[in-house]
C-alpha cells in the first residue's frame, strides 16, 4: 500500500506529455483565466496578491539578457549522458507558461538552486533574506511537483507512535553529515544514509524507509539537503512533527513563513538541544497536537488546485511585467 503514499508518476507524466503538445492557441489566455477567478471570488483578491507578492518581489522594471528563452522555444531539452533533463520542471513551467504570448521572455533557472540568480528568473527554491531585495531576481514557481507536493493521509494518531526520531537520508552535505554522527548511536533515534558513496562509516547505511513506516514514529527529521528538505511537505501533512533547525530556503511552500515551535520542532544549529526537544513534546502531548493541526491547516491552503493555478498564473504576469 505505499503507493497511496506517494504521487502517480505514471498519470503526472501522461499529463505532462499532453501539455507540453497542446497547441498553445488553444490554450485560455493568462488574463481570462486570472479575471473569471477573482470574480467569482472577490474574496480570495487579497490572499491571491499576498501571495504573489511573496513568490515574485521584482519592485522595478529590468531589461532581460538578450539569450533569454521566449515561451514559443520552450521544450524539454534532449537527453546528454550523464546529465539529468529536469523533465518535471519543464513540465511544471509549461503548464503555466502556454496560456501567455509566445514572444514572452524569461529566465528558467531549473534543479536546486540555492543562490540568487544575477537576473530575475523562474526558479524552484531561493535563499531566505531578511531583507526581501537580496533575492528579489529569485521568482518561485510551483516546480518540480512530482517529488515535492506530496501530502497525505496519515493512519496512526500521535499516541500510537514510537516516542522517537526517524530519520532515512542522502547524506553528502556536512550539515546532514553532522547529525548523523552526533545521533546515530542515540536510543531516541532510528537514522541511515542511503547513498553508498560518501560513507564515513558501514554502520549509517541503512535501505530506503518507506513512508508508511516512517508514520510509526512520533519526530520525523527535515534537515535540508542542497536547498530544502524535499520530505517537509508530506511530514506536515502527517500526524508526526517534522524536527529541524530555521529553514535556509524556501520554495513555493513558502518555507520562511513557518513559525519554529508552531509548525515545526525547532532545534538549534549545532542540534545540540535534540533530546531537549524530543522530550519536551513528548511531555507536552498537547501541543504535539496543536503543531499538527496547525501543520494540516498550513497544508491546506496549497490543495486548492485552481487557486494555485491562478497564483501561478498571477506570478508569471508580474514577471513579465517587470522584465518588460
Amino acid at each position: 500500500m505505499e503507493f497511496l503514499y506517494h504521487n502517480n508518476k505514471f498519470f503526472y507524466y501522461l499529463r505532462g506529455f499532453f501539455i507540453m503538445h497542446w497547441p498553445r492557441m488553444l490554450c485560455r489566455n493568462a488574463h481570462s483565466i486570472v479575471d473569471s477567478y477573482l470574480i467569482k471570488h472577490p474574496d480570495e483578491r487579497e490572499y491571491v496578491n499576498a501571495r504573489v507578492n511573496h513568490y515574485c518581489r521584482l519592485t522595478s522594471p529590468v531589461i532581460l539578457p538578450s539569450d533569454s528563452l521566449s515561451v514559443s522555444a520552450f521544450e524539454i531539452p534532449p537527453k546528454v549522458p550523464h546529465k539529468p533533463r529536469n523533465t518535471p520542471y519543464y513540465i511544471d513551467a509549461y503548464e503555466h507558461l502556454r496560456h501567455f504570448d509566445g514572444d514572452c521572455r524569461f529566465v528558467p533557472c531549473f534543479g536546486d538552486v540555492n543562490y540568487v540568480p544575477d537576473v530575475p528568473s523562474l526558479v524552484k527554491s531561493r535563499p531566505i533574506c531578511e531583507d526581501a531585495s537580496r533575492n528579489e531576481n529569485s521568482v518561485l514557481l510551483c516546480l518540480n511537483k512530482i517529488r515535492h507536493f506530496n501530502f497525505i493521509n496519515d493512519p496512526y494518531s500521535w499516541s500510537e507512535k514510537k516516542d522517537m526520531l526517524v530519520g532515512r537520508s542522502v547524506v553528502v552535505q556536512p550539515q546532514r553529515e553532522r547529525f548523523i554522527q552526533m545521533y546515530f548511536d542515540h536510543p531516541m533515534c532510528d537514522l541511515g544514509q542511503i547513498n553508498r558513496h560518501n560513507l564515513h562509516d558501514p554502520r549509517y547505511l541503512k535501505p530506503k524507509m518507506p513512508i508508511g513506516e516512517h508514520l510509526k514514529y512520533k519526530f520525523i527529521l527535515c534537515i535540508e539537503g542542497h536547498d530544502v528538505a524535499s520530505n517537509l511537505k508530506w511530514v506536515m501533512s502527517s500526524n508526526s512533527l517534522p524536527v529541524m533547525p530555521k529553514p535556509k530556503f524556501e520554495t513555493w511552500f513558502m518555507e520562511s513563513t513557518l513559525v519554529p515551535d508552531y509548525h515545526y520542532v525547532c532545534i538549534s544549529d549545532d542540534y545540540s538541544d535534540l533530546e531537549e526537544r524530543l522530550r519536551y513534546y513528548i511531555s507536552h502531548p498537547d501541543e504535539a497536537c496543536a503543531i499538527i493541526e496547525h501543520n494540516h491547516e498550513f497544508v491546506n491552503q496549497f490543495r486548492d488546485t485552481k487557486r494555485e493555478t491562478v497564483i501561478s498564473l498571477c506570478v508569471l504576469q508580474r514577471y513579465f511585467k517587470m522584465t518588460n
